[in-house]
């Protein structure tokens, strides 16, 4: 005997359904990131748009105890995302002059580069800073406000020379050496070793990731390695667990694809990861 479905039941639930999606899309973080977990990274691998890319790989985002460390992105993982590199870099930068993203130097050694919605820095960094120094009765707490509405809104570039910096800071009032320090303590800036007058903007509670990052990099390549032709289905490795890394599987393969330390191949049996040639 056949099954009848009542049309209205039927509508009704392809009605709720497609208002879970359009919450899930609005909001971009946990309910996506909840349902992301059921995927397959194989079926999740590449994207056609930069942004798209950008606001899933937000919503996948580790959960970490760091809870003062926003979602980052990095620019390897775009790399891995979308076949186009140029395409990439173009829509990027749009995407940093419409003040949608910050794009920081990571201080890593290499050439790596974390993306963060603004909004994220702006609210779960600068402003939870700006709350704690006011609550431990901090002198100069103005300064936040200052490097939010006249520095991070108008310099949009990963760097700022000093010069410019406490131009800019003195529209919102008179700059001291102790303002700049207050900002450097922070965690909001790094001075650039081959240029003293140059800092980096920069993401505060950020150096344990990074170190989290080199070493799970290190360990999945050397997990890669060990095996026969050394490489592995991706449906298999992106089931394994880093000993020495908080940011998951996914995150790591990502950025090794990206990067070109790894590479994707199509079988019968689905898509295999392989170590690149040195």
């Amino acid at each position: 005997m056949k099954n009848i479905t009542n049309p209205e039941t039927s509508v009704a639930a392809a009605g709720g359904k497609k208002r879970r999606r359009e919450e899930e899309e609005e909001v971009g973080g946990s309910h996506a990131a909840n349902e992301d977990e059921c995927f397959s990274l194989q079926d999740e691998l590449t994207f056609s748009d930069t942004s798209v890319a950008l606001r899933m790989m937000r919503a996948q985002f580790p959960r970490i105890d760091q809870a003062s460390v926003p979602p980052f992105i990095l620019q390897s993982q775009l790399y891995s995302s979308l076949n186009d590199r140029t395409q990439v870099d173009r829509e990027l930068e749009r995407l940093r002059r419409d003040k949608v993203v910050r794009v920081f130097k990571l201080n890593t050694g290499q050439d790596d580069h974390a993306i963060i919605f603004l909004d994220d820095y702006l609210y779960q960094v600068v402003d939870r800073i700006a709350k704690r120094m006011e609550e431990n009765k901090q002198s100069d707490t103005d300064i936040f406000k200052w490097f939010k509405e006249h520095v991070l809104d108008s310099k949009l570039e990963p760097s700022i020379a000093h010069h410019e910096l406490c131009s800019l800071l003195a529209l919102g009032g008179k700059v001291k050496d102790a303002h700049i320090t207050l900002l450097i303590n922070a965690g909001l800036l790094t001075r650039q070793l081959i240029d003293p007058d140059m800092y980096w903007f920069a993401i505060p509670s950020i150096g344990k990731l990074w170190k989290a990052l080199l070493q799970g990099r290190k360990e999945l390549l050397s997990l890669l390695k060990r095996k026969r032709h050394k490489e592995m289905f991706l449906a298999e490795l992106e089931k394994r667990r880093l000993r020495y890394s908080p940011l998951d599987m996914r995150f790591h393969i990502r950025d090794l694809i990206g990067s070109g330390h790894l590479k994707t191949f199509q079988t019968t049996s689905g898509l295999v990861v392989r170590v690149s040639n040195d």
